[in-house]
């Protein structure tokens, strides 16, 4: 058997390549969309990629099954329940792909590697999960879990609540499915999730990327003995906020999408970047660190750094469709656009090659961050909560309940975009998050929108709670 794990840290993503080395056939299964390194492998290990299967329909990233399909000639594949807008192959609970038979083999024909389709609705009605086996009748070497089941956490139950579904319906569905399909595998099944640590999918997903069910089942929160109406109210609990981008995702994940285009950005000059700003409604997108966007940045433009999540935090101030003028250390622009087209982000204009000189030349349009440093904060709390600043805490819900300074807001950074209008222009703004990267991300997101006065603690929380 081969099998090989890919872990994108950056949007904190699996996939997966699974062959049979007697025949050469092989399944990928949860692609991204760049999939050079899918297609490389492969060949070096002399496999045949026939099918992509895809776990769910994704709602945090674009998924590469049509890149893969045009690239490879495989055939799609989807829980039997999913409803797409192109041909895809539906998988049945209980159905076996057996790679290393023949494809026309007659039933009962079955050897080699063998995937077993379990129906495991509960994050998305058609999530499955794949029991994987070196042989039919052999103990299951290993089950790739999707969204169904993580390591140390389930997956979130709400997402599809806007579609008819409640949270608690698709709670109570998730608990069925984790009792009835996977928890009756034996304890030395590795498990293979679809997420790791850092995912919106989840709630305290950890950063292992695999484990057994033995080790889930005693270590795992939501695995713990406890009846299905405890379950569904303790993970529809907390959930971090849903980037604005998700539901484009998933749209264009069970519509379809255009094949991801390779090319490099083009060339701006500023006067360029800030036409498309004024006349096309373009973002200006400055990706270099925290640090290095506080000390001067464009006016106008909004941050996040290629060294945090860079695609869920673009996609969390940056609404879908809006064309985008990266501004980016040089040599840096082509894995921009790279991670932006992993969330189909794919109107980038172009790059300002000079950000620094176009910095210097143009004084008047240059703005420096307003840090506070913790200490200036403690002198100022408890804050006026009628005339003085509008104190907000940017982290998912989770990390607010566990503490927040005296006084603050809980608006996750992901949610910000679309609750500006709870926050009043005209007072200052002090935002904060757990170390200071995303109320960068945030503050940079109010300036934008043309909030007079807004500052950032500098290390966030966890420099308050040493400091305080």
């Amino acid at each position: 058997m081969h099998f090989a794990q890919y872990y994108l840290d950056c949007l904190s993503q699996a996939s997966y390549l699974i062959g049979d080395q007697s025949t050469g056939r092989a399944v990928l299964v949860d692609p991204r969309r760049d999939i050079d390194a899918y297609l490389a492998d492969a060949e070096a290990a002399g496999l045949r990629i026939e099918l992509v299967i895809e776990t769910h329909v994704h709602a945090d990233f674009l998924s590469g099954h049509l890149e893969t399909a045009r690239a490879t000639g495989a055939e799609i594949a989807f829980g039997a329940a999913a409803e797409t807008g192109f041909p895809i192959r539906r998988l049945h609970d209980g159905e076996r792909i057996c790679l290393g038979a023949d494809p026309e083999a007659r039933p009962g024909a079955e050897s080699g590697v063998t995937l077993t389709v379990l129906a495991t609705p509960g994050h998305t009605l058609e999530s499955i999960c794949l029991v994987v086996r070196e042989d039919p009748d052999d103990e299951p070497f290993g089950v790739l879990t999707g969204d169904t089941l993580f390591i140390g956490d389930v997956g979130r139950p709400d997402l599809l609540s806007a579609a008819g579904h409640s949270p608690q319906d698709m709670a109570a569905r998730l608990y069925r499915s984790l009792h009835t399909k996977l928890l009756p595998l034996p304890d030395a099944t590795r498990i293979f999730p679809a997420h790791g640590a850092g995912s919106a999918c989840g709630r305290s997903i950890s950063t292992e990327t695999s484990s057994t069910l033995g080790d889930q089942r005693r270590l795992n929160y939501a695995l713990q003995p406890m009846t299905q109406d405890a379950f569904v109210r303790l993970v529809t609990a907390e959930q971090p906020a849903t980037p604005g981008y998700f539901a484009h995702d998933a749209a264009l994940n069970r519509d379809g999408h255009p094949l991801r285009d390779p090319a490099p950005p083009a060339a701006l000059t500023l006067d360029e970047a800030l036409a498309a700003r004024d006349e096309h409604g373009a973002a200006l997108l400055d990706c270099r660190p925290a640090a290095d966007y506080a000390r001067a940045h464009l006016v106008g433009s909004l941050n996040a750094g290629l060294d945090t999540r860079f695609a869920e935090y673009a996609g969390s101030v940056v609404a879908p469709g809006t064309p985008i003028v990266l501004l980016a250390a040089p040599g840096t622009e082509h894995e921009a656009r790279l991670r932006l087209g992993r969330i189909g982000y794919d109107r980038v204009l172009g790059h300002l090659p000079d950000l620094a000189g176009a910095l210097a030349g143009a004084p008047e349009l240059t703005r420096r961050s307003n840090r506070l440093h913790v200490s200036d904060l403690l002198a100022r709390l408890p804050l006026d909560p009628v005339a003085g600043a509008q104190l907000i805490d940017v982290r998912n819900p989770a990390e607010y309940a566990t503490g927040a300074l005296p006084g603050a807001r809980n608006i996750p950074l992901a949610a910000l975009l679309d609750r500006l209008d709870e926050l009043d222009p005209t007072r200052p703004v002090i935002l904060y998050c757990r170390s200071g990267n995303r109320s960068v991300v945030a503050a940079a997101l109010l300036e934008a929108h043309g909030f007079a006065e807004v500052s950032d603690v500098s290390g966030g929380y966890a420099a308050y709670a040493e400091a305080a």
